[in-house]
């Protein structure tokens, strides 16, 4: 059975009655202890004030119960369960009963509640009992660690907490009151007392207390401090956040603006995120550490603050960093630089800027965090993280945040640096592929639009060129490479330089098709017997699929066209009447089969007709079939304009609704011709006495066109190639002088035989015709008809005459 022993204390403390149990219990004798002070019997320093505390309690209620630690006369301390009485004395002086038990198990072995009191005052998490009122009657020593006992018992929680946080207990206390059912885990947060400017977290569950019989006396709640598990969940939930946040596109100066975003306010007040120049152009940057020589810009920035007022710097404008600068040295020795304090006295690199030191006073900047951006082994930049007094220093914590976010973003913003070298040098590629001007010379007045479907990169495999021929000739050519993106453009500049090359033979449209589909061919065969560079990627096998083309030539001076195409879509020719019409143009098979013969037709344009040419992406889409896509083409080239730009414009505008699903390109050509006055033709006969005449003739036409400059130069030439014609050639014979941008001389015969440049001996007595043509003109060639073969030159107007020979 538990030993108990009885006391009695007056108002003053002293204790004025002592018991023999009380005696066996301390060991103290009555003679030691009568009239002395209570508090004297206390084993813990710092009881004596919350003794106070107990007796100001009791005079305002009943009593009060809890656990005391006493000493014992030897020296040992024993903790006491003790019951606080107030007594009625007839004479109103104030006395106390007290009653101490130190045996803590009931007969049968079960628990005391009395017992139990010392457990809870000095358990690991704060405790606290309140009566009905919400008024604190009892709390153990984690809080009154927190809140002296003085500040609490018999006082409210709305007079003890803070308002926020005092209200959100009440509510739940009057819940549990009303209920009977405890509110668990109830989590808030709230700034230490120790420490104002640090915030913790906690856990708060409520239960009612009951009597023996039932009734509700009370509430007691606990507290768990649970900041260390709340500081892991908000690490977790800002990763997730930024695992979700960056690096959403391929763009380096976004994707550092992501990195700052994610990372205020959660774990700085003020971001910025510097990166090498090189990193923003794509270029690799150099290993190693970073030194103060290479430039760095400001890529990405966030404040609490709107607006930055503290960046100081624009996004884009250069970073100007001194070697005593957190920044300086992160880069240098390429590891985190973390500052807790920033203190001017001791911080040489704040003072040094006087315009910075401004600024981190103002803004109460306090600690500084610097995290270097690597990717790979590779110094990217830095990344500076600010702190004010409403966040606490920089601790171990935050720098392992930081570097996982900056680790993060370093990956991405390495990406997006590579997806810009890529994507420029495909840019670049597609722009060398595809002709930079087009022009049509005085025969044709050209205009192009090209819409790739892989706008990333914006290559593709489509192509058009315009193509200068003798004979004041151009060529039009059209074609689509199966597939799109960087694979199929490679292929498809492949296939332009082979027309460009075939075209300079003077091919007629359909020959120069068969000679492309044998060379198409050879590239299907060469990837079949290759291993594939890429197995898993479609694209490179589609590559090499095959291809579609359509090759025209014009001659401004019949005014007549010659069309070929390999299964690419016909064109359309608006008259100058406004007809569209869709001239009747074999197909023939795509390039890469070898199966059928191409064909090729010729039609007579008016001048001023005009010619599109297009590939399949301009007019089909998934939910537009190619003949609705044809009829909206057609009627938007039937809308009248004064410019190719225009009419461009309007076929832009009805069949480009949005981006495109597969390349798509579109040239327009309008088509001039040569009157008269600028072409000159004479039949000549077979006979060497002729040379003189043609001579005497192309000299008279030159003095017509005001070309006196040429003459001397013209007579060698058309000496040479007539008498070549006559020699080597069968009739008949023709001279043809041509006036454009340039002038241009050709002499026709019957002969298929083709003249060679030959290299002549000092003793041979001919052989330099051709050699003395090559040095007096531009260019010159051979190129053959269905009777025969035209041998033609072409000089360069003089500087003082126009196209049309004209004097300036």
């Amino acid at each position: 059975m538990a030993q108990s022993a009885t006391a009695e204390v007056d108002g003053q403390g002293l204790v004025v009655a002592w018991t023999r149990a009380a005696e066996r219990l301390l060991g103290y004798p009555a003679e030691e202890v009568l009239h002395r002070p209570a508090a004297e019997l206390l084993a813990m320093p710092g009881d004596e004030a919350r003794v106070t505390a107990v007796a100001r309690w009791c005079r305002s209620g009943d009593g009060w119960g809890g656990s005391v630690a006493a000493r014992h006369r030897d020296g040992r301390a024993l903790q006491l369960a003790v019951q606080v009485t107030p007594l009625l004395d007839g004479s109103g002086r104030e006395r106390w009963s007290v009653l101490a038990l130190e045996e803590w198990r009931m007969p049968g072995g079960g628990v005391n509640q009395l017992m139990l009191e010392p457990f809870l005052a000095h358990a690991p998490v704060g405790m606290a009992v309140l009566d009905t009122g919400l008024r604190y009657v009892w709390v153990n020593d984690v809080l009154e660690r927190l809140v002296p006992l003085d500040r609490r018992l018999g006082k409210r929680v709305t007079e003890v907490l803070p308002k926020l946080e005092a209200e959100a207990f009440e509510e739940r206390m009057q819940r549990v009151l009303k209920s009977g059912a405890p509110v668990l885990d109830y989590e808030f947060r709230s700034p230490t007392y120790a420490d104002p400017h640090q915030e913790r977290a906690y856990s708060a569950s409520f239960f009612v207390l009951e009597d023996p019989r039932g009734r509700r006396i009370g509430v007691w709640y606990m507290v768990i401090d649970v900041t260390e598990r709340w500081r892991a969940q908000e690490r977790l939930a800002l990763l997730n956040d930024a695992s979700v946040r960056i690096g959403s596109t391929l763009d380096v100066t976004r994707t550092a603006q992501e990195l700052a975003d994610v990372a205020v306010p959660a774990l700085a007040d003020f971001v910025a995120v510097d990166l090498l120049d090189s990193v923003l152009r794509g270029a690799e940057p150099v290993p190693g550490p970073v030194d103060s020589t290479p430039t760095m810009r400001r890529s990405g920035q966030q404040s609490v603050h709107e607006g930055c007022p503290e960046a100081g710097l624009a996004v884009g404008e250069a970073v100007q960093r001194s070697p005593s600068s957190p920044i300086a040295r992160c880069l240098l020795k390429g590891e985190s630089l973390v500052e807790p304090v920033l203190d001017f006295a001791t911080s040489s690199w704040v003072t040094e800027d006087p315009v910075r030191a401004a600024v981190i006073r103002a803004f109460g900047f306090r600690s500084v965090m610097v995290a270097p951006v690597q990717a790979r082994g590779i110094t990217l930049g830095a990344a500076t993280f600010f702190r004010s007094r409403r966040l606490g220093p920089f601790a171990a914590d935050d720098v392992q945040l930081a570097e996982e976010l900056v680790a993060r973003a370093a990956v991405c913003v390495d990406n997006a640096r590579r997806f810009t070298r890529e994507h420029t040098a495909a840019r670049v590629m597609q722009q060398n592929l595809l002709p930079h001007e087009l022009t049509g010379g005085s025969a044709l007045e050209v205009a192009s639009w090209y819409f790739p479907a892989d706008a990333p990169s914006g290559v593709g495999g489509d192509w058009f060129d315009v193509i200068p021929l003798s004979g004041a000739r151009v060529a039009l050519v059209v074609g689509d490479v199966v597939g799109h993106g960087i694979n199929a453009a490679a292929t498809m500049g492949r296939l332009r330089t082979a027309v460009r090359t075939l075209a300079n033979l003077d091919l007629p449209p359909d020959e120069l098709l068969a000679r492309l589909d044998d060379l198409v061919i050879g590239l299907v065969k060469t990837h079949r017997t290759d291993p594939p560079a890429d197995a898993g990627n479609p694209s490179v096998a589609s590559t090499f699929m095959g291809a579609t083309c359509l090759y025209a030539v014009y001659d401004p001076v019949s005014r007549r066209c010659s069309l070929a195409r390999a299964s690419h879509l016909p064109p359309l020719i608006v008259g100058p009447d406004g007809a569209v019409e869709c001239p009747d143009v074999p197909a023939g098979p795509p390039l890469g089969l070898g199966t059928l013969p191409f064909e090729s037709v010729e039609l007579e344009l008016a001048e001023g007709s005009l010619i599109a040419l297009y590939t399949n992406g301009l007019i089909e889409t998934c939910d537009r079939d190619i003949s609705v896509g044809l009829s909206r083409l057609s009627g938007a080239l039937a809308v009248p304009g004064r410019t190719l730009k225009e009419v461009g414009g309007n076929v832009v505008k009805a069949l480009m609704t949005g981006p495109p699903s597969d390349d798509a390109a579109l040239l327009l050509a309008r088509t001039h011709a040569l009157d008269a006055h600028q072409v000159a033709s004479w039949d000549l006969a077979a006979d060497p006495a002729v040379v003189g005449s043609a001579r005497a003739l192309a000299g008279q036409q030159l003095s017509e066109w005001g070309l006196d400059e040429l003459l001397f130069t013209t007579e060698l030439i058309v000496s040479e190639l007539v008498t070549n014609a006559i020699r080597h050639g069968s009739g008949p014979i023709t001279l043809r002088l041509i006036r454009q941008d340039a002038l241009i001389c050709e002499v026709s015969d019957a002969s298929s035989t083709s003249p060679r440049l030959r290299h002549a001996r000092t003793t041979d007595e001919g052989g330099r015709g051709l050699f003395i043509v090559a040095q007096l003109t531009r260019r010159w060639g051979t190129r053959y008809t269905p009777i025969g073969k035209i041998i033609w030159t072409e000089q360069s107007m003089p500087s003082d005459t126009g196209p049309s020979g004209e004097a300036d």
